[in-house]
């Protein structure tokens, strides 16, 4: 039987659990030919942390795992009943994933370009909008955005200081939006 993709849910935070529980299973049952890759669905972003921009790894897919196997009722069986196992997606069987579903979630874990995501986060904002400022000398403070360099990676913010409105240049990294 093939290996194909299945999607197993967790509770939220215990996939790294899951995961290292299954590759135990795996081990102690000698299902190596059944069961494949157990992945846990990462994308590779970049943030900002006291003025240093780095990347870092995080979950986009929080209380869920991928994992290659030839699915049968038996392994159905053990994996479901493993700690902080809530189930597999698909119901009431479980339903493997397309070729491109797995192809799309394996993708978010390439790198980032350079580390630096800008041209896909210049959207997120627009001229007028609210945001505050969470990285920097301005960290804390809101302001409105002015204008959008995208070219530079980089927004123009309004900001009240001392009742005057100050223009500030920010990296798309340093502010947050939807602020009230």
């Amino acid at each position: 039987m093939a290996l194909k993709w299945y999607v197993i849910r967790t509770y939220s935070g215990h996939e790294n659990k899951v995961k290292t529980n299954i590759e135990k299973m795996i081990q102690n049952r000698g299902l190596e030919g059944r069961i494949g890759t157990v992945n846990i669905p990462t994308i590779k972003v970049a943030e900002m942390k006291n003025g240093k921009k780095r990347v870092v790894e995080k979950k986009f897919m929080p209380g869920y795992i991928m994992a290659e196997m030839a699915m049968d009722d038996e392994l159905q069986y053990m994996i479901a009943r493993l700690p902080s196992v809530a189930g597999f997606v698909g119901s009431p069987e479980p339903e493997p994933l397309s070729e491109d579903e797995v192809r799309n979630l394996l993708q978010g874990e390439s790198p980032v370009d350079d580390g630096e995501p800008e041209a896909a986060t210049h959207i997120l904002f627009q001229v007028g909008e609210r945001v505050k400022i969470v990285d920097g000398p301005f960290a804390n403070f809101t302001g409105v955005v002015d204008e959008i360099l995208p070219d530079k990676g980089k927004l123009r913010v309004k900001v009240e200081i001392f009742g005057q409105a100050t223009p500030v240049e920010l990296d798309y990294l340093q502010v947050a939006s939807n602020v009230g």
